[in-house]
């Protein structure tokens, strides 16, 4: 019994003694989270248990250091991407800066710490002034300067801003999308610098896109004399309905319901806002187009009651009735008719594809210089496409001349870049958050995909599919219209991801 106490009491002595000896040569000991790290002799850190390091050598020693430390955070190094140091009352904390600004060597210390209000600064060995804060919050102050690089125009307060709809939209530390509220300071306008030479050139180069898609169907009919019901023409259609249906779906809706979800205007009293201001937009179009062909037909009966009564009064009676009978109802039935070779039906697809055109010219200029690029790049697809659908559409009309069809493509092709003028005009005090900008942006591409829906549904894909030349077309041509069809769904709908 003796023997087993005295080989304990030695065992405990060794375990003291070891413990004392590997305290000794551990400096700089700290915690990240619930894990003690020390720096070894050599320089490096490592983890160790937190019953080594509480030795009285140890906690006697931190004094000793604190003076020397009061103006200055030493001890530095790196955990994954993060720089932490030891200030003058052993407490740890983590500069504000990002890992490609600390570079591939960082510094060891930092001196001249001072002290700004609660946050503290300190110079390093470049001379720069460094942010250093408490391992918790420099963690999100770190989250948001990353995203600050990602997106632009976050600002120091870790602001998370990016782009819904080309519409700047940010979040302060801590909110999330769809909060019940946003913060005053997230609906506010965001200052920035713009590139304004690429901004002008890419007017430019959106007039000359649009121009190109919208004329080339027109002149191409005009001047190679290509047949419209051809097999060329019919992939051309069948792309252009399905970039109209898709642009007001995927487009215009989806935009249009971000914008009065935007939490900057608030609850909505009424959630159906946005597909209301749609059916308002299709119901319209409709009763536009319903009243224009009772006109026309009223009017087409006249013509040719008047025309009967003229040809019976120089011919036999019997023979005068029949021809009037056959011409007053043959009148009718042709206007009746659904189809799209009206330049009505036209300028109404017009009108629904020029609103939004207009929006997106302003909302392009507006966006930050990092989204621009690819924005651009977007939007030029998007115009072109449209522009395409126009123009064919355009280049059907057998009723009116050359110059008035070019006449309607000059308002889709000057429309985009005369809204990038205005943006360009407004640069410095647009606020994509704004109460009134925000239920006009919505407002107008909600009406918009109505108009479009209408159209793209009745009048293009109905009509040509079960009125037109497709309904009875051969194997090839419907293969060839159906695959076009579909291609203009899907790019157009993956153009909706940045667009």
């Amino acid at each position: 019994m003796l023997l087993r106490s005295g080989a304990a009491v030695v065992v405990a002595f060794f375990i003291t003694g070891l413990r004392a000896q590997t305290s000794a040569s551990l400096s700089d000991c700290h915690n990240h989270g619930a894990t003690r790290y020390c720096v070894l002799p050599n320089g490096e850190e490592t983890a160790v248990p937190s019953s080594i390091t509480e030795a009285p050598s140890v906690a006697t020693a931190a004094p000793a250091t604190a003076d020397a430390q009061t103006t200055a955070v030493t001890s530095c190094h790196m955990h994954e991407t993060a720089q932490f140091c030891i200030k003058g009352d052993g407490g740890e904390v983590m500069a504000v800066v990002t890992a490609s600004a600390i570079g591939p060597s960082p510094p060891a210390q930092y001196t001249g710490c001072h002290s700004h209000g609660e946050e503290l600064f300190c110079y390093g060995p470049d001379s720069e002034e460094t942010l250093f804060a408490a391992e918790a919050a420099a963690a999100a102050v770190q989250t948001g300067a990353s995203s600050e690089g990602q997106n632009e125009g976050s600002s120091s307060g870790g602001r998370n801003c990016h782009f819904h709809a080309g519409v700047e939209h940010c979040l302060e530390p801590g909110e999330s999308e769809g909060g019940s509220a946003a913060s005053a300071t997230a609906c506010n306008k965001v200052d920035r610098s713009y590139n304004m030479p690429i901004r002008i050139g890419t007017l430019f180069v959106m007039l000359i896109t649009s121009s190109i898609a919208v004329f080339g169907p027109i002149l191409l009919v005009r001047f190679a004399h290509v047949h419209p019901g051809g097999y060329i023409f019919t992939v051309l259609k069948q792309f252009g309905t399905g970039v109209i249906i898709s642009t007001a779906l995927v487009h215009l809706l989806t935009h249009a319901e971000l914008m009065f979800g935007n939490e900057c205007l608030g609850e909505l009293k009424y959630e159906a806002t946005t597909t209301a201001i749609v059916v308002a937009g299709a119901f319209l179009t409709f009763l536009l187009q319903y009243s224009s062909l009772r006109l026309s037909d009223s009017r087409a009966r006249t013509v040719a009651s008047k025309s009967g009564i003229q040809h019976a009064e120089s011919m036999n009676g019997d023979a005068s009735d029949k021809s009037s009978q056959v011409q007053v109802p043959t009148a009718g039935h042709d206007h009746r008719m659904p189809k799209l070779d009206d330049p009505l039906s036209v300028l109404i697809l017009e009108m629904g594809i020029i609103f939004h055109s207009a929006i997106i010219g302003v909302t392009l200029v507006v966006a930050g210089d990092s989204f621009y690029k690819i924005l651009v790049v977007v939007i030029i697809f998007h115009q072109m496409f449209e522009g395409l659908a126009l123009g064919v559409r355009i280049s059907h009309l057998s009723t009116i001349s050359l110059l008035k069809k070019l006449l309607m493509g000059s308002g889709f092709a000057l429309i985009t870049p005369l809204g990038m003028a205005i943006g360009l005009g407004v640069l410095d005090s647009f606020n994509g958050n704004d109460k009134a900008t925000i239920i006009a942006i919505g407002t107008l591409d909600a009406f918009s995909a109505g108009i479009l829906l209408w159209t793209g549904f009745i009048q293009m894909w109905s009509f040509d599919w079960l009125y037109g030349d497709l309904r009875d077309a051969g194997a090839v041509q419907t293969g060839l219209g159906m695959f076009a069809l579909v291609a203009g769904l899907v790019i157009m709908s993956v153009l909706g991801k940045w667009a």
